[in-house]
């Protein structure tokens, strides 16, 4: 059996008699292009409103610089402000920010992903490309596995696969 690469993500298995194409997915394929981020100066209340706005379930935490210094989470904003009865006008999101922010390379596997989330005991990882300076390019969370797997599509399901998936990882 021949083993031959098409491209980064393709590869062929050729036998004399017949050939098989195997897709090799990455962490881009699943992950969730578009970032929402949020001034580390804000207050938590701004960021509770725009996950809604956004319907997201967290911000990257950006400096004035605008590069990443951390996230903020649902789970960050019910723990630390809701738990400890604080006024969200008052509290900033760095003050509750996640930091140092976990990552993982674009080029990596959903199982890498899952495993760095396991290890780390958190539920989102930036998704960067490190051929362009680390730049950020997607976050990935347990739901987003779910994407490419035969799962139906409307929102109660997606909601129980997610508290599913938050009860496991």
């Amino acid at each position: 059996m021949l083993v031959s690469s098409l491209n980064n993500n393709w590869y062929t298995l050729k036998r004399s008699d017949a050939a098989i194409i195997i897709v090799m997915t990455t962490i881009t394929d699943s992950m969730r292009k578009k970032l929402e981020t949020i001034e580390k100066s804000a207050s938590v209340q701004e960021a509770a409103k725009k996950m809604t706005d956004k319907n997201v379930s967290s911000l990257i935490v950006v400096g004035p610089d605008g590069k990443p210094q951390g996230l903020v989470t649902e789970r960050d904003l019910v723990r630390k402000v809701c738990l400890n009865d604080l006024r969200t006008s008052l509290v900033t999101n760095e003050q509750i920010m996640s930091s140092p922010l976990i990552t993982i390379d674009s080029k990596s596997s959903p199982s890498v992903a899952a495993d760095m989330m396991l290890q780390y005991n958190v539920r989102h990882l930036l998704v960067i490309d490190k051929s362009d300076e680390n730049k950020p390019i997607g976050i990935v969370t347990p739901l987003d596995f779910t994407r490419y797997q035969e799962y139906p599509n409307d929102e109660v399901s997606k909601d129980a696969v997610e508290k599913i998936l938050e009860y496991f990882i």
